[in-house]
């Protein structure tokens, strides 16, 4: 530590998420809050556009839909084990996965609208892809495979 300065305690002032970029200073929220005016994963996206805001939301609703739906598919075919199934797997697993942040990382905006609409895509898309309301009857759990396991 530098003689003669404090440790430097934020006690007030500029909340420690802000930063400085040009001439404007941005405050990150750390609450959810509600309204169009956001930064969903990209700097300046959607802006204050309420198009662009309800487009987000449609975003984060689809993303959140098809994961579910990746999730719970079988997209390759039954058959012997090899290289090339195994690799389409783990390119299935690794792009659920991919998805599965970028979900997390615009929940992570702290706005309430983008939080509803993830939930609600994968709520539909449990409700679709894995309940038992669109299940055929006589299919059990152990009939059930999934390309990319479920995560935990």
């Amino acid at each position: 530590m530098e003689s003669g300065k404090a440790p430097h305690h934020d006690m007030g002032g500029t909340p420690p998420a802000a930063h400085a970029s040009g001439t404007h200073l941005h405050l990150m929220h750390m609450t959810f809050f509600w309204g169009k005016n956001a930064e969903i994963l990209f700097s300046g996206w959607p802006g204050t556009s309420s198009g662009m805001y309800a487009l987000a939301l449609i975003l984060v609703f689809v993303v959140a839909l098809l994961l579910e739906w990746l999730s719970r598919s079988s997209l390759l075919k039954s058959g012997p084990h090899d290289v090339t199934a195994g690799l389409l797997q783990t390119a299935l697993y690794a792009i659920r996965s991919g998805l599965s942040y970028m979900v997390m990382l615009a929940v992570m905006s702290f706005n309430g609208g983008i939080f509803l609409a993830a939930v609600a895509g994968h709520a539909l898309g449990f409700l679709i892809f894995g309940s038992r309301v669109f299940k055929k009857r006589g299919v059990t759990a152990s009939d059930e495979r999934s390309d990319a396991p479920l995560m935990k």
